[in-house]
């Protein structure tokens, strides 16, 4: 629904799936963000990828999502703040803005 309306209010040009546009800002994001010299384990790009999905199903993301799935089997919101630190509430306000602008 959300391409859709920004087609028809004439924000994009391009009418492509939602999944499909995230994917593409995320990529993007996480291309600039190891050209600017930050790096991520596999296991850190492992949680961001399942943050991008839930954005693009949910269009937002809150630290209490980590206690459903696919989260809370990999540890939930205590594994996210041990991979991430004090940077994963600033990642994730982040991710939600770039994905869904």
């Amino acid at each position: 629904m959300v391409p859709v309306l920004r087609f028809e209010l004439g924000e994009s040009d391009i009418l492509e799936p939602f999944p499909d546009t995230v994917e593409s800002r995320f990529e993007k994001w996480l291309s600039a963000q190891e050209a600017s010299g930050r790096t991520f384990s596999e296991e850190q790009k492992e949680w961001l990828r399942m943050i991008k999905d839930h954005i693009a199903s949910s269009l937002d993301i809150e630290v209490e999502d980590f206690e459903n799935v696919p989260f809370n089997r990999k540890g939930g919101a205590f594994k996210a703040y041990e991979l991430f630190g004090e940077e994963l509430v600033g990642i994730m306000g982040e991710l939600s803005e770039i994905l869904t602008m």
